[in-house]
């Protein structure tokens, strides 16, 4: 087995240790669907008779910023499990194995993914419920949820770096939270962002959160010409945008990871 060979090998081994551990531990799944699908209720019929968005319905405006937050929650049980194993000593085994290190990464952030595409389809089915619905093409909307993927898919890395960095479920889950909730409320998620103060709005408009948004609104339809739209280059080309953010934090949280991960198990 080559180089190249063996990381893919060894993340697939990973994956299916994974897949099967979130089929022993469902609360890591129900957690991850859970909490978006308690905003969806909260936001469409509490907030959502109070929030005005020109030209359409505020659910049919929310639910792509709810995908986004379902990813991003998702995504950082990466960066939990990853803390675990290194607690349990799970690490320490996989050393003593003939494994490629970033076999284990790989392994990781493709079970991870498996597990945003079940939460995606559990939100589209309550999206689907509550009043959301898709104006475009089939492929556009297909387009539209692989985004989401691939974001969600480099978001991991990006919490596999961070957990790897604190190596402790409790620091990871406070960083996690305290980085993530200002990521998802400044920005076009939940409302209209060009109706916040100018700096709360410029940082909204160069949030990655807000270019995936714009991006899906515009994959799945759910845009009106009655909106105010920024002059912000993000939101203005939010597909290519959201395509060069997640190259971005592809590139630069990689070989970070993997860095981390042999830094912590040689430790």
């Amino acid at each position: 087995m080559n180089a190249l060979t063996m990381p893919v090998a060894d993340g697939w081994t990973i994956a299916r240790r994974n897949t099967l551990k979130i089929r022993r531990s469902p609360d890591l799944l129900g957690s991850a669907i859970m909490f978006p699908i308690v905003f969806v209720l909260m936001f469409a019929y509490v907030f959502g008779s109070v929030i005005d968005i020109p030209g359409m319905s505020y659910r049919e405006f929310l639910l792509p910023g709810i995908f986004v937050q379902a990813v991003i929650m998702s995504a950082q049980i990466t960066g939990y499990t990853l803390t675990l194993d290194l607690q349990k000593g799970i690490f320490d085994r996989f050393r003593s194995l003939p494994m490629a290190p970033s076999g284990v990464l790989i392994g990781q952030t493709v079970s991870d993914l498996l597990m945003n595409l079940a939460s995606l389809v559990v939100m589209a089915v309550m999206g689907l419920i509550v009043g959301w619905r898709v104006h475009t093409s089939p492929s556009e909307a297909v387009l539209g949820f692989g985004l989401l993927l691939l974001f969600a898919y480099a978001f991991s890395w990006l919490t596999a770096a961070v957990a790897l960095a604190l190596r402790t479920p409790e620091s990871f889950n406070n960083i996690a939270t305290m980085l993530s909730f200002p990521l998802m409320f400044i920005s076009n998620a939940f409302l209209d962002s060009s109706r916040l103060p100018t700096p709360l709005r410029v940082v909204a408009e160069w949030n990655p959160v807000s270019t995936i948004t714009q991006a899906a609104r515009e994959l799945f339809g759910n845009t009106s010409t009655a909106m105010k739209t920024s002059d912000a280059w993000p939101l203005q080309h939010a597909v290519p945008a959201s395509l060069l953010w997640i190259l971005v934090i592809l590139v630069v949280f990689i070989p970070l990871a993997t860095r981390l991960y042999q830094k912590a198990v040689s430790a």
